[in-house]
């Protein structure tokens, strides 16, 4: 059986301790069967995203039997980006490529699954593989995924490099992201006990040499064939030798994923899919069901911005009182029950992952929701805030660990975070594991923290 302690066999999150269970958290078949579709939808998601961004870029109309130009676009999506990053993420060597790997961050709510985030860059990946194979020894429902995650991880990347045998891959950790290292290290591990040629490097271990890039294995410059990125974009002038790296990756002498796409790592991605100036790109984009499947999924979201409108003109907002506003100021006079909205940074900032920046409106003071309502607007930010509807998680019971080594049912709330990926070949995403996340029912905002119970998921079983 897994352990009574508060932490996993292994410590994979450095310095995080975390509760947990001694079952995996039940979904039931129809739960999953969507969490497939999802998949699906989001990945398609993804591919229109990266089209519309070219199309605006570009100047060129989006619709097939229309004339229309949205410039607008790619203003929002370049904002506060460095010119060469622009430039490397509109390079011929990378078009069309999205991530190999891709977690939606999904609550679970009285009306089913709301998706608050679609990660491009993230982390758990070993955790969560970690967590599959240590429950599958015990006596309970096996994990969906059983152990193929590190495999999915390794397919989907060494895809980037067909013609290498056997390809040297290096997963670049950032001090930024140091928290993630042990998961990926332990991966790294994982793979190389059967045969492939993983190492988990930090940036600084990255070298040119003549027109390749190289880590240092046993004292001696290896050739990278394939960079698995994990450090956000933001981060980017920590890495050293970034231009060597773009100059690279652009010759093609290494292949590295997530693309440096800035754009891609936009949560105003999702505003654009609510946007009614795009209604009919995505209809047009998208096939019917996984456009569906989006639009049932991602709450109401608006891209917060300082703006003179025209006097016949409001924005594309909340209504307050059941009326457009023209500014978003108007918000601050918003009843408790009308400012259950969240604020958040959409990317390409320190603060915009990990929700650091998440505000949920009807959980703070009016004074501090107004001071929000004012930071977020701000022309001066680095990048832009978007806003959407609180979609509340619904209390499920389970059991957790307790200190005193006893197991009692606890009331929380609960974030799915499904693992996606692209091996060669692949015409659709291939699901791996689930990581459950279960916060104490009063935590308003679910994400990691040392009281919340990390846990991969399993198949409910039948009822008699």
């Amino acid at each position: 059986m897994p352990d009574t302690t508060t932490q996993p066999a292994l410590p994979l999150f450095a310095g995080k301790t975390w509760q947990s269970s001694p079952i995996p958290f039940p979904l039931t078949h129809e739960q999953l069967d969507e969490i497939h579709q999802i998949g699906h939808a989001c990945h398609a998601f993804l591919q229109a995203s990266e089209h519309l961004y070219h199309r605006s870029a570009q100047g060129k109309k989006i619709l097939r039997n229309s004339d229309t130009l949205i410039p607008w676009v790619a203003a929002y999506l370049d904002r506060g980006k460095p010119d060469g990053l622009l430039a490397h993420g509109r390079h011929p060597a990378i078009k069309n490529q999205i991530p190999r790997i891709l977690r939606p961050d999904l609550l679970i709510t009285d009306t089913g699954f709301t998706l608050t985030e679609l990660d491009s860059v993230p982390g758990g990946i070993g955790l969560t593989a970690h967590l599959n194979a240590h429950y599958a020894t015990a006596h309970t429902a096996p994990p969906i995924g059983g152990n193929t995650q590190p495999e999915l991880f390794y397919q989907s990347i060494a895809a980037l490099a067909p013609h290498a045998p056997s390809p040297l891959i290096a997963i670049i950790v950032s001090d930024e992201a140091a928290t993630y290292r042990p998961e990926f290290e332990w991966l790294a591990q994982t793979l190389r006990a059967q045969g492939r040629r993983v190492h988990c490097a930090h940036p600084a271990d990255l070298m040119p040499l003549g027109n390749t890039i190289t880590i240092p294995l046993d004292g001696t410059p290896e050739r990278v064939d394939i960079i698995y990125r994990f450090f956000e974009l933001f981060d980017l002038g920590n890495v050293k030798g970034a231009d060597a790296l773009f100059d690279a990756i652009e010759a093609g002498h290494v292949a590295l994923t997530p693309p440096m796409k800035a754009y891609q790592e936009e949560k105003l991605n999702l505003a654009l899919l609510h946007h009614p100036a795009l209604h009919e790109y995505w209809r047009e984009n998208l096939l019917p069901a996984h456009h569906a499947t989006l639009l049932r999924i991602v709450p109401r979201t608006w891209i917060m911005e300082s703006a003179e409108l025209p006097p016949c003109a409001v924005l594309h907002a909340p209504a307050l009182n059941g009326k457009p506003i023209r500014a978003w100021a108007e918000l601050a006079n918003a009843s408790q029950k009308e400012r259950n909205l969240i604020i958040k940074a959409s990317g390409f900032h320190e603060t915009a992952w990990g929700a650091r920046s998440v505000i949920l409106g009807s959980d703070i003071p009016r004074d501090e929701w107004q001071a929000a309502l004012e930071d977020a607007t701000d022309p001066e930010n680095e990048t832009y805030y978007i806003m959407q509807d609180y979609h509340k998680p619904t209390r499920k019971h389970h059991p957790i660990h307790q200190p005193d080594g006893t197991t009692a049912s606890a009331s929380t709330r609960v974030r799915l975070c499904p693992y996606y990926f692209l091996p060669a070949n692949a015409t659709a995403p291939q699901l791996g594991a689930i990581l459950a996340t279960l916060c104490p029912a009063d935590k308003k905002i679910i994400h990691g923290m040392k009281d919340a119970a990390l846990l991969p998921c399993a198949l409910q079983p039948p009822s008699p």
